[in-house]
């Protein structure tokens, strides 16, 4: 694999974590809805890291949440619990 997609991909696992820690942060200042929001944007940057191993990206979050499910859940890789979360996240 090149180096060019696992370096982008740890970069957005880092951004996942980032927006981990934001959320927490959010969730014991009791700003609930920035919470929520982050903890989706931890969600989504998480898939956009494993979806960068296959080269894919996309501009709409539809496509990412797509391209993961099809590749990823689907395939059995990820269990099918994370497809309802992700939805429900959204």
């Amino acid at each position: 694999m090149e180096r060019r997609i696992i370096d982008l991909s740890k970069y957005r696992f880092g951004c996942c974590h980032e927006a981990l820690d934001d959320a927490k942060i959010m969730y014991e200042a009791g700003r609930y809805k920035n919470t929520l929001n982050r903890a989706y944007y931890s969600i989504f940057h998480g898939m956009r890291a494993v979806n960068a191993l296959d080269g894919f990206d996309s501009s709409k979050h539809s496509g990412v949440v797509a391209h993961f499910n099809q590749n990823y859940v689907k395939e059995g890789i990820f269990p099918k619990e994370t497809s309802k979360m992700i939805k429900l996240a959204s």
